[in-house]
């Protein structure tokens, strides 16, 4: 144990809410100069707990230390005057204000009872040196993307001298290049001596930033690992869930029926080379493929969302037009895309709605008017089926976690014949128990005789479920892999760019 004394303990910490208990004895310390991980299932507590930090909650049980004094928050405002900054996915700001106005609000420097706007802008340029110079303080802050935006927060944070900076999801919606740039700044934050703490499902974030992990699983802690460089991916999934590895893929050998699909010379938008594959009733295909491989292009043209420039495709040795996507999901190939939020789901629909979307002009009379028994029996029948875990079927689908809209989205189908099911990055953003929820949903219905194609970006995942995987590059497939020769060097082989070879 070093020598260091602890910045941040939480000392027994327990929270109690009617019927339920939310958190139960957490305790564990993070050092100054740490970023410490916070990992769990959804519903494991993390949210809870940063919400005390944050001072929306009152512990029912425990202590919260800062260095020797013992923190009794009544409101956000005291957390914020004890140096803490809580920085949620869902950013504080007012999008109408000026980035300078954001990032002093509450207290803007005033002359003779007037905002000193000279002031306020040199202030407010002093406060992003270095962190986000290229943003002008002027600027009406809806105008930034998501990634400055949360640049702002942070120096909104250190406008105040926080000592503690907890991060809930930070990266969830921005671009590889942006996650480079926070990763740089929680390193500079930490160099500084600061404390972080960081939420996210991103193992890759974890491994990569981080300096000690705390797992917590129904509310309760479970383990602090703090020798990241002995730590596995295995090891804190287990922790995590409670299983080993193995049993989070669920994978379960079957028998393979006749060709479903037959896939001869495709080309299309993004598939730049003639693309000829198989899969077959029973099947899970995967496709791996980096950024930009041509992977969700490829699922495009095959339900209908692309027009394919040339080849074929064949379902049970019928020849398809796939002229629309409403042709596609009449022949029974359904697509579950990769960004659930914008393409998968209507956000204020109701779960009932989501899931009869599909399904509903099959059942509804003289093809307009809604059945209501059969709208809410199937409903139902699916929250059950897939376990989704919603207070009713008439909440807003908004309000789900990342995991309930996907398996919504999959009750959608299920509502339907389906001979063949495309998921693109099923599992992206999700939690390590909602994952399995998903493997096992997959392999229920390969079993059940779907040919189920899953495109995924995280190379376990993809060799940990399939039968068989797909490689492509530069929108061109690769190689093709069985799964007793998978590994992640072959894979990763494949899937690096050609370019330099095509030049020989």
């Amino acid at each position: 144990m070093s020598s260091t004394p602890a910045a941040l303990r939480f000392d027994g910490i327990g929270k109690q809410f009617p019927g339920v208990r939310a958190l139960a004895g957490i305790t564990f310390e993070v050092r100054p100069g740490q970023v410490h991980a916070l990992m769990g299932e959804n519903g494991a507590g993390k949210s809870t707990l940063l919400k005390i930090l944050g001072g929306a909650y009152t512990p029912s049980d425990g202590e919260l230390r800062l260095g020797d004094e013992v923190l009794r928050f009544k409101s956000a405002a005291d957390s914020i005057h004890s140096g803490i900054a809580v920085i949620h996915q869902e950013l504080h700001l007012v999008p109408d204000m000026s980035v300078a106005e954001n990032l002093l609000l509450g207290h803007l420097p005033n002359r003779f009872g007037l905002v000193d706007r000279r002031a306020l802008r040199r202030r407010a340029t002093e406060l992003l040196a270095g962190l986000a110079d290229e943003i002008d303080p002027g600027m009406r802050l809806g105008e930034l993307s998501l990634g400055q935006r949360q640049l702002v927060e942070i120096a909104k944070a250190l406008s105040r001298d926080a000592r503690v900076i907890a991060f809930d999801e930070p990266t969830s919606s921005l671009s590889a290049r942006e996650i480079d740039r926070l990763m740089q700044i929680i390193g500079r934050l930490r160099d500084e001596g600061r404390v972080v703490l960081y939420v996210s499902h991103r193992m890759e974030e974890i491994f990569r930033i981080c300096d000690a992990v705390t797992v917590f699983k129904d509310g309760r802690f479970v383990r602090t690992f703090t020798d990241m460089a002995a730590l596995t991916h295995d090891q804190l999934v287990t922790s995590m869930v409670g299983r080993d590895i193995e049993d989070i893929y669920d994978y379960r050998e079957r028998p393979h029926g006749e060709v479903a699909l037959r896939v001869q010379g495709l080309l299309g938008p993004g598939v730049v080379e003639p693309a000829s594959f198989a899969v077959r009733h029973g099947e899970v295909l995967g496709f791996f493929g980096l950024v930009g491989a041509g992977r969700t292009e490829l699922l495009r043209l095959l339900s209908g969302l692309a027009r394919r420039q040339a080849g074929e495709v064949l379902l049970d040795g019928k020849a398809l037009a796939l002229h629309s996507p409403r042709a596609a999901i009449d022949a029974g190939i359904l697509l579950c895309p990769e960004d659930r939020k914008k393409e998968g789901i209507v956000p204020l629909a109701s779960v009932q709605e989501n899931i009869n979307l599909g399904a509903r002009p099959a059942h509804a009379r003289f093809g307009c008017l809604l059945r209501g028994p059969w709208e809410r029996a199937n409903a139902e029948k699916q929250i059950r089926a897939l376990n989704v875990k919603t207070p009713s079927a008439d909440q807003a689908i908004l309000y789900l976690s990342g995991g309930n809209q996907q398996k919504a989205i999959l009750g959608r189908w299920l509502s339907l014949p389906m001979k063949v099911l495309l998921l693109d990055e099923p599992t992206r953003g999700i939690d390590i128990g909602a994952k399995s929820e998903i493997y096992q949903i997959i392999h229920n219905l390969a079993a059940s005789g779907v040919a189920v194609i899953v495109v995924s970006s995280d190379l376990m995942e993809v060799i940990g479920i399939s039968d068989r995987i797909l490689v492509m590059s530069e929108g061109a497939l690769t190689g093709e892999v069985n799964r007793s020769e998978a590994d992640e060097a072959r894979l990763l082989q494949l899937a690096l760019p050609r370019t330099r070879e095509r030049a020989q």
